[in-house]
Order: structure tokens, then sequence, then C-alpha cells
């Protein structure tokens, strides 16, 4: 507590001191945690599939189980962080989440790996926000966009590392490593926490209750849609609705609500969220097929699978910020339209893969156009997010664009079954992975050109004035492909096998 006390005292940090490269070594360190679970688990469905006997549901389940708690916390973690500490609640979501990975690791049966996965979803919902908002609270005004893009940048290396680093670990040893992985992460992010973060938290957030009331009803809505698309239970993919709707109703009437809906009185910021619903379900379907058709449908080793994946992230890293400054210049229209569709053409390329022939002249190619789909889409949309909010209210915009694209990503997964015809308790052998995948490009394709006129129509054509409340020069940010954007506050070769 005294050390605590001294850097209070000694008020916000700067970035080039020895503090400030502590508090971004532990922010970084534990959002990588996140986002190296987030990439290296899709590479690993294949060999946990053959390990613990599971069909295509059981392999859902693994995904969906995180990102279901993930998405239904992530704004609760951050108004815990804002009541009871930042450095605080960051701490514990990274000791929450170690200690869910070590009993993933240890999972004997894909029901405990699932049940495992749910608690690391939430502890990643004390973690995520907090990494963000412990930077944003510790640094200065004139530093703490530098310190964002610090940790936007090297959050991005982890991404790009991510499937290689899994693909690896499946390999050489066991897709056990990856959950592993995460002990002596969390153990160095704790204590360079605990030694070197200041804590800060929101004075006025001491009156405001925890909407504990829409937290449970959203998980258990969003819990039943998810079951019944993976079950194809219609009764309970309509219960899940009817309960959703329930948790709009409670929002609406709750006094601190996790959801602000006033929010979405602005129908600019209601269209952003509906394109970034629609890509980030295209992605999330099509990311999810992807790795496991590499290694089940074209007999690729896990490692190579993971290292294909490899010239997505490079283009990211390489032109975001670029992309970026453009959508700064001219606007959101242009940029958010031509993204989707680029994204939409990339993922449509995918039809063309067929089990024997060359990454080179079928993937890669794919890949690339995908890659530039995405890097000129993420960065504008992190503009217009928070061009559309009212400056108060730009980190809960952000929260809030950041819980719909999980959301997306989730019920996207949850209906690959509904889209592809597989059998989600069964096996899925290659030739059905393969078909099933291009099943998927298709609907992506659409939807994303969709998403792009959605973004035409709605989308102003010039670059919103500046707003005057707005500190000057804010730099725009990204998140790896695991997360939208978040601002400062089988054939015959010998390896193919069947899922399950």
């Amino acid at each position: 507590m005294a050390a605590d006390a001294g850097q209070a005292a000694a008020g916000p940090l700067r970035l080039d001191t020895a503090a400030g490269r502590w508090v971004i070594a532990a922010a970084v360190l534990g959002s990588g945690m996140a986002t190296l679970d987030a990439t290296v688990v899709n590479v690993a469905l294949p060999s946990i599939a053959r390990d613990l006997g599971t069909g295509f549901a059981g392999l859902q389940w693994v995904i969906t189980g995180y990102t279901l708690t993930l998405a239904s916390l992530l704004l609760v973690g951050g108004s815990l962080a804002d009541r009871f500490g930042r450095r605080r609640t960051f701490a514990w979501g990274v000791v929450w989440f170690a200690v869910a990975s070590a009993l993933c690791a240890a999972a004997p049966s894909v029901g405990v790996l699932v049940a495992a996965r749910l608690l690391q979803g939430a502890g990643g919902a004390l973690l995520t926000p907090g990494s963000l908002a412990v930077i944003s609270a510790s640094f200065c005004a004139e530093d703490r966009g530098r310190a964002v893009g610090a940790w936007s940048g090297l959050g991005g290396i982890a991404a790009a590392v991510g499937p290689f680093l899994g693909g690896w670990l499946v390999e050489a040893a066991s897709w056990r490593w990856i959950f592993l992985l995460n002990l002596p992460l969390g153990a160095a992010v704790v204590t360079i926490a605990v030694r070197h973060v200041p804590e800060s938290l929101d004075p006025g957030a001491a009156g405001r209750r925890i909407d504990v009331t829409g937290a449970l009803t959203g998980s258990i809505g969003l819990a039943a849609a998810t079951y019944g698309l993976i079950d194809r239970s219609v009764a309970v993919a309509l219960a899940g609705v009817l309960v959703l709707a329930a948790f709009v109703a409670i929002e609406a009437r709750a006094e601190a609500p996790m959801l602000p809906l006033e929010v979405f009185a602005n129908r600019l910021f209601s269209a952003i969220n509906a394109v970034t619903f629609v890509v980030y379900g295209a992605l999330g379907a099509s990311l999810f097929l992807i790795a496991i058709t590499l290694q089940v449908g074209l007999g690729y080793s896990p490692l190579a699978a993971g290292g294909s994946l490899l010239p997505v992230t490079l283009i990211m890293l390489t032109l975001s910020s670029r992309s970026g400054a453009l959508a700064e210049r001219i606007g959101p229209r242009l940029p958010l339209t031509f993204g989707p569709v680029v994204i939409g053409a990339g993922l449509g390329l995918l039809v063309r893969v067929e089990s024997g022939h060359s990454y080179v002249t079928t993937v890669l190619p794919a890949l690339v156009v995908f890659g530039l789909g995405l890097a000129l889409t993420v960065a504008p949309l992190t503009a217009a997010v928070l061009a559309a909010a009212e400056a108060r209210r730009a980190g809960v915009a952000s929260a809030v664009n950041n819980a719909v694209a999980r959301t997306a990503g989730l019920l996207a997964v949850a209906a690959v079954p509904l889209l592809t015809g597989f059998d989600p308790e069964g096996p899925v052998g290659p030739a059905a992975v393969v078909d099933g995948l291009q099943g998927v490009a298709r609907t992506a394709f659409v939807a994303c050109v969709g998403a792009g006129a959605l973004a035409f129509a709605t989308m102003p054509a010039r670059r919103p004035a500046p707003d005057a409340s707005r500190p000057p020069g804010r730099p725009t940010h990204h998140c790896p492909l695991d997360a939208p954007p978040l601002a400062v506050r089988a054939g015959n070769n010998p390896r193919e096998r069947p899922i399950g």
C-alpha cells in the first residue's frame, strides 16, 4: 500500500519513464494472454476433437463458451474496474484467467473443457477492459495517446505470433500447452501490476449499483440462443430471443444499466453497430472454419495451419494506421463501404479452396484480399464509433461496440451447422468440411456486401467537424482480430482425418 501511495502522489505517469514502461508491460502482457488464447484455440480444435473424442458441437462450445461469458460480462467488468479499482480488477482478472486456463489444460473431457472455457471468458471480461483502463488512468494526457498506441501495436504482435505459436505447441507437444502458457504469463503480469501499476478508480462509481439483473438476463438469453442454434432447437432459440427482449426492457428501466440504451438513440451509432454485427458475424463463422478446414480438409499440420494465417495479421499491422489516417481525411463512408465489400470478396474467394489445390494459388489470395479488407475497415470503424458518440460517452460507445462484435461472433459460430448442414453430434469428414467452408464463404460474401451497402447509405460522406470537447490529435487504434476497435477510456491426403 505504501508503494501505491507513493505512485499516486507522484501524479500521472510519463511514457518515457521506467514507471511508465512497467505499466505498459503489465497491460500488454495481460491483454496478450487473452489475445493469444483467442488466436491459438482455433488452430488446436482438430487435435482437441481427436483427443477428447468430441463431435462438431463440442468444438463449437469450446469457442462459444468462452465468447458467451466474455460478451455477457464485458460491460460489467468495466463497471467493476471503475468502482473497485482498475488495477485490482485487472489483476484479479489475470488470476481468474490463469486458473481457468489451468483447468482447460487438465480437462479430461470436452464437458469439463467447455466449463473451464466459460470461466475463462468471465476472467477475460475483467481482464480485457481492465488493461486499457489501467493505461488510460495511469498516464498524463500528453502521453496517453502514445501509450495506447504502444499497447495496440504490441498487442498486434501477439495476434501475429498467436496462430504460429499455437500450431507449434500443438504439433510439438499437445493442445494442452496452449492453455498452460498462460500460467507463467499470468504470474509475471500480477507481479508487475502489484509492484508497479498505480491504483485508480472512478469516485462517482461508488454510489452506483452493479447491474446484476441485466448481466444475468443477458447471459441467460445469449446462452439459450447459442444452445438453440448449436442444437438446432427452435424452441430454445426462441426462448433465448424472448429473454434477450426482456433484457432490453430491464436495461431501459435500470437506474445504472449495464447497456445504456440511450446511446442507440443516435441513428449513426446504431447503423455503425449494425455494420459491426454483420461484419464480425461473417468473420466469426469464417475464421472458425478456416483453421479446421486447413487441417481436416486440406491435410495441413497444426504448425502449417497457424503459419498460413500470418499474412492477414501482417497486412493489418502494416496498413491499419494508414487506413485510419485516410478515414480522418475523407470521412468514413468510402472506407466503411469498400472495406466490408473487400472483406466479403476475400471470404468469397474461399469457394476456390479444394483438397489437393496449392496454398499459393487458392488460400493465399483469399487471405490477402481478406486482410486488405480488414485493414480498410477496422480503424475507420473505430473513428466512426467515437465520432457518433458524445465525447463523454466515448468509453461506453467503444465498449458497446466491442460487446456487439463479440455477440455477433458468438451467434455466427453457433449457427455454422445451420449454414453448412453439419451433424453437430457426429464427426465431420474432410470433404464435408471443405463444402461447409465454401457455403459459409458464400453467405459471408453476401453479408459483407450488405454491410457495405448499409454503410454507404448511413455514413456521412465527409469527415465530421472536430469536437471541441475531445483532446486534439488523439490517434485511432485497434485491437487484433479477436476483438473489435477499442478507444481510450479431406481427399486422399493421409493427414486428413474427420472431426470427432
